[in-house]
């Protein structure tokens, strides 16, 4: 049994507005186990015997299912997850800085994404996987980044979350 964290994109933001608990209702029935929401924007952690990408298509399908809406996932084991984390490559508490880390399942758009990012001059660095930056607090959705994750290419395989929440979600 491993246990994972896993980041629903878009929730509780944008018009998609579901209860933590329901969410959690949801997982269970799917199959997995000790099941735990983490604040409310689509942080659940869970238990599975499966593999990280049998978890993120029983999630996909069990949130579709039972809430009607194009629902994606990431899936991470708490190691993993963890070891992402410590390798936040800049200093965590920048005042009036927000300090964020998105996920990235398709190595092409996150090659994309790094690019953009250099590009604009963005504080961000490419990590295995992710994309870490950091951004005034302002200025997220101004930001390189911040306007181009709204774009439908990315939905399916980015999520971002920002680092104080990723602790919450570790402990």
């Amino acid at each position: 049994m491993t246990r994972y964290a896993a980041f629903l994109r878009g929730v509780n933001v944008g018009g998609v507005n579901l209860k933590m608990a329901d969410v959690a209702k949801v997982f269970a029935e799917a199959g997995f186990d000790d099941v735990k929401t983490v604040l409310a924007s689509g942080n659940v952690l869970l238990d599975s015997a499966s593999g990280a990408t049998s978890v993120r298509r029983t999630a996909e399908a069990a949130l579709r299912e039972a809430f009607g809406y194009d629902a994606w996932v990431l899936v991470y084991g708490l190691d993993e997850l963890r070891e992402i984390v410590q390798r936040y490559p800049f200093e965590r508490d920048v005042p009036e800085h927000h300090s964020y880390v998105t996920f990235v399942s398709d190595d092409d758009l996150l090659q994309e994404l790094a690019a953009l990012a250099t590009e604009a001059g963005d504080t961000a660095a490419q990590g295995d996987g992710v994309l870490y930056w950091q951004v005034a607090r302002a200025a997220t959705l101004d930001s390189a980044i911040g306007k181009t994750m709204g774009k439908k290419r990315y939905k399916s395989s980015t999520t971002t979350r920002n680092l104080r929440t990723l602790d919450k979600v570790l402990r």
